[in-house]
């Protein structure tokens, strides 16, 4: 049965299952093994390990942002192949979020106090996409995944290249993001105004920032 052949309660609380299962408990099993399983790990000094787990906490409220931002957008998509579509990317982004929960366990780091808030502003702006229309939820799909694809790249040249357990990881998502956007676009994503993109980076800025730290 697929999520179409729901009703709104049912969908609903299958929504807040989510919401809480993202925030408060642990991600769902998921498809792949984790990449950094290919790596042993190394021995890293206290100040890049806090660095390096300040980075991938910031990387784990993106994954909790981008679980929000998918539910949204599939509860308000109106074609079927776009609902199919989102809910598809959600699942492999449902692996970096439980990557990302590992290797912040390995290096000792929390994750930010933060993700409900995080989660209730992207589920926000995941359902507003998606009333707009499917050629506009699919092009908000594009330009966050660019963004997130220039943040990775940033956060690679930051990761010591013997870390390899992080890299492999990242190196993954950022594979992922790309093709999420290709997809979106093959789909009939629409660029968004510039004002769009520029309002969606200022808030990405304000939630790697606030997230490095707590």
């Amino acid at each position: 049965m697929s999520t179409r052949d729901y009703t709104h309660v049912d969908q609903a609380l299958m929504g807040l299952d989510q919401a809480i299962r993202t925030v408060f408990g642990r991600p769902r099993v998921t498809e792949r093994a984790n990449p950094a399983e290919q790596h042993a790990d190394v021995d890293l000094g206290e100040d890049e390990r806090r660095h390096i787990g300040g980075l991938m906490r910031v990387n784990h409220t993106g994954e909790v942002c981008a679980q929000a931002l998918y539910q949204g957008q599939s509860l308000t998509a109106r074609l079927a192949e776009v609902r199919d579509s989102l809910e598809r990317s959600a699942l492999e982004e449902n692996d970096h979020l439980a990557w990302c929960e590992q290797r912040l366990d390995e290096l000792g780091a929390g994750k930010s106090v933060l993700n409900p808030l995080w989660y209730a502003g992207s589920f926000a702006m995941g359902a507003a996409a998606g009333l707009a229309g499917d050629k506009w939820s699919l092009g908000f799909v594009v330009e966050t995944e660019r963004q997130v694809e220039d943040h990775l790249d940033d956060h690679l040249s930051q990761v010591p290249g013997d870390d390899q357990r992080t890299r492999a990881i990242l190196e993954q998502m950022k594979a992922d993001e790309i093709h999420h956007a290709d997809v979106a676009h093959a789909a009939g994503g629409a660029e968004l105004p510039g004002p769009v993109r520029f309002a969606m980076k200022t808030v990405s800025k304000v939630m790697t920032r606030g997230a490095y730290w707590v």
